[in-house]
């Protein structure tokens, strides 16, 4: 059961997040980064907070361990990595900011390794993931990984980095409360934080050119892509850990190259079917117990990494 619920929040979250590339694009000119990036928190967090009110219980942070979750999923999984990410978006081509982010799951293990005793991978699992990279980089193009601005690449690095580094600190601190309301409060920590750096670059809403595109966008990006995917998200890391869970980075180009095709007309190349495939690999290699297991087949005794 816990295998087929990892299987679901991984869809999910690929989905979700994949198709923010959408509503990003649609506003990323008309509405200053950071200040987006602000935008997006503060519509989750409202959605969030008032959910998790609504519904009370145990839904305010009361450990030690609580706090730290909060502070860390706010800093690191939402705040530093959003407002990366969308200055990088700035200036580098989406296929190259594709390529960058999916340094998340490579980045995961080093950082498992360094911060959890319980998280290790296999010399096959490490090659199950550089095997998705690999599929990655086919999709977008090898000539895409070093164009489009390098200054925005590194931002987009920073961001992937920073997301690696919180998901593996937040299985650290064993926060208690639950995954919805842990990811309200850390989206109020983070809208605060975010708020604070664009207002320190000179970002305001007096530059934006409102119309309803521009609401409808900042609404997408703020309720199904931040206030549902990232619920989603954390629950995945809770189940499949971060190593396994940050694998989601490679299914989110997947998704942004569909969702393209479908909302905006790009047209899908043999290059993105075979590299579909490749990540498809990727997976199998990682699950490959798992998958041998749904087959039927007798699996061989390999250590699992979560």
């Amino acid at each position: 059961m816990s295998r087929h619920r990892s299987l679901v929040l991984f869809v999910a979250a690929a989905i979700l997040f994949g198709t923010s590339f959408v509503g990003i694009k649609a506003a990323i000119g008309a509405v200053p980064p950071v200040l987006f990036a602000a935008f997006r928190v503060d519509v989750a967090a409202v959605v969030l907070l008032t959910l998790v009110a609504a519904r009370g219980g145990y839904w305010r942070p009361q450990t030690r361990g609580d706090v730290l979750g909060v502070l860390i999923s706010g800093a690191f999984v939402l705040g530093a990595n959003n407002i990366l990410l969308f200055l990088g978006q700035q200036s580098a081509t989406s296929g190259a900011a594709a390529v960058m982010y999916s340094i998340l799951p490579i980045a995961s293990p080093v950082f498992a390794v360094l911060l959890l005793n319980d998280e290790r991978i296999s010399a096959v699992d490490a090659a199950g993931i550089l095997l998705g990279l690999v599929g990655v980089i086919v999709i977008v193009g090898p000539e895409n990984v070093l164009g489009g601005g390098s200054v925005g690449q590194l931002f987009v690095v920073g961001a992937a980095i920073s997301v690696a580094f919180g998901s593996v600190l937040l299985k650290r601190v064993n926060a208690t409360m639950g995954t919805i309301p842990l990811t309200a409060w850390s989206m109020l920590v983070a809208g605060i934080g975010i708020h604070a750096v664009s207002l320190g670059i000179g970002e305001t809403p007096m530059q934006v050119a409102w119309s309803p595109t521009i609401v409808a966008a900042i609404l997408y990006v703020g309720m199904p892509a931040t206030a549902a995917a990232y619920p989603v998200y954390f629950s995945l890391l809770a189940e499949a850990g971060p190593v396994k869970g940050n694998l989601v980075a490679y299914a989110m180009p997947v998704v942004a190259t569909i969702s393209g095709w479908l909302f905006l007309g790009e047209a899908i190349s043999m290059a993105t079917v075979l590299g579909f495939c490749i990540i498809l690999a990727g997976f199998v290699v990682i699950q490959r117990v798992s998958v041998l297991r749904i087959l039927g087949w007798s699996a061989p005794r390999v250590a699992e990494t979560d």
